[in-house]
């Protein structure tokens, strides 16, 4: 059974992610080809021509794929479907968008989020906010799924596949690119960094998230997270959230300050390597994660621990 893995990228580079669902499809049994979807993006394909395990690069161009819209990459991989038992794509805001419709418009159970491929048709995934493991098995000829790829490790950039330029497909007419607001930072991406600090509700307003959060991981070199309460009481944006209903996170090193512990945001980072807890309640849910757990103030805490990090010169960019 071959699958066929969607490319996560910005057309000049690619992303990690790929990487990483690249490995689950692996476990599959059969080939692996990569779908690049996009405009210019042929440095992405020749990077994911290099991944470790990858037998074919499908590259796509097309001013209806310059910003990979929904539509239009559906049926791109519709057209190419009946030649795969399996399609995936990193559980990233794009696989969610994508996927989705590709599964209806196959007439197909979508499988989301996997953890584990068993088989080539049984697959492993999370369900009530993570409490709890689903073991799935898929009767379908092809199988759709998105990727969970904080429980894969990324294949190496040790192959050398051919690139192959396929015709685009009809656009379907359905959306239309009006513009983009992109956030720009010199901090790590939060779903790739190895280290970050997130602060809950807690910390009272964004006044606040700037001059205890950020501080601290930028000492430390790390991305700012944050939990849902944080995000809906508009400390910080969107893009920030992590938890079940916003990014899934597992770096080396997570820092949680003023974070209960609520079950949706533990669903978005208990798979981190090493967690450290600050909040001032020592019953907080954080604790029963945490590798780490400090009862205090994070108003005072914060700052002593980073002069600390400063003095030993951990972390410094």
């Amino acid at each position: 059974m071959t699958a066929l893995v969607l490319a996560e990228h910005d057309n000049a580079t690619l992303k990690d992610a790929t990487a990483k669902t690249v490995a689950a499809a692996a476990k599959l049994g059969g080939g692996v080809h990569v779908l690049v979807v996009g405009a210019n993006a042929r440095g992405a394909a020749d990077a994911a021509a290099k991944l470790a395990g990858v037998e074919k690069v499908l590259l796509a161009e097309g001013d209806a794929y310059a910003h990979q819209l929904a539509e239009p990459v559906a049926a791109l991989i519709v057209g190419l479907a009946p030649a795969y038992g399996a399609i995936l794509a990193p559980a990233t805001a794009n696989g969610k968008n994508i996927l989705p419709r590709v599964a209806a418009l196959l007439d197909v159970a979508q499988i989301s989020e996997i953890l584990s491929v068993e088989g080539p048709d049984t697959f492993t995934r999370p369900i009530y906010a993570g409490n709890a493991i689903q073991t799935v098995q898929s009767s379908d000829r092809i199988k759709v799924m998105t990727v969970r790829t904080t429980a894969f490790k990324a294949v190496e950039a040790t192959g050398a596949a051919a690139v192959e330029t396929v015709a685009a497909a009809a656009d379907p007419g359905l959306s239309a690119h009006l513009g983009d607001e992109i956030a720009k930072s010199e901090r790590p991406e939060l779903v790739s960094a190895k280290i970050i600090v997130s602060g809950g509700r807690a910390l009272g307003s964004a006044e606040n998230f700037v001059t205890y959060i950020e501080p601290l991981a930028d000492a430390l070199g790390a991305a700012v997270g944050a939990s849902r309460a944080a995000v809906d009481a508009g400390y910080v944006p969107n893009d920030y959230q992590v938890g079940q209903t916003g990014k899934v996170v597992a770096p080396e090193l997570y820092v949680a300050l003023g974070i209960s512990g609520a079950i949706q945001h533990l669903a978005g980072m208990k798979d981190s390597k090493v967690i450290v807890a600050i909040n001032k309640d020592e019953e907080a849910p954080i604790f029963q994660v945490a590798d780490y757990g400090l009862v205090g103030d994070l108003f005072k805490l914060a700052p002593e621990l980073k002069a600390e990090l400063e003095a030993q010169g951990v972390g410094k960019r």
